[in-house]
């Protein structure tokens, strides 16, 4: 059985990793918002995430203003997966 993963298994990581498999990559901004972090608190998840190989960062710039990309990598993708898999083990467990 797949078993969870202590990098995802925390709300705002898990909202952050399913939130970047919808798109390429995503603006520092727009996912503080959907997290409804700081910056300082959206800093410390992607730092985690970043740690173990699940998001890359760029820097780039939009609209003449500087801003940070954030992207799933494959291993993220894969982790995420094999994480969602557990969670629905877990759940077709209780009953």
């Amino acid at each position: 059985m797949a078993r969870l993963d202590e990098h995802v298994v925390a709300p705002a990581r898990l909202t952050l990793m399913t939130t970047l498999t919808a798109v390429s990559e995503a603006e520092f901004a727009t996912l503080r918002g959907t997290l409804g972090a700081s910056d300082s608190v959206l800093s410390k998840h992607l730092g985690a995430l970043e740690e173990v190989g699940y998001l890359r960062r760029h820097e780039g710039v939009r609209h003449g203003r500087r801003t940070t990309w954030i992207s799933l990598t494959p291993l993220g993708r894969r982790a995420l997966r094999t994480h969602v898999t557990a969670l629905r083990a877990l759940i077709d467990a209780v009953d």
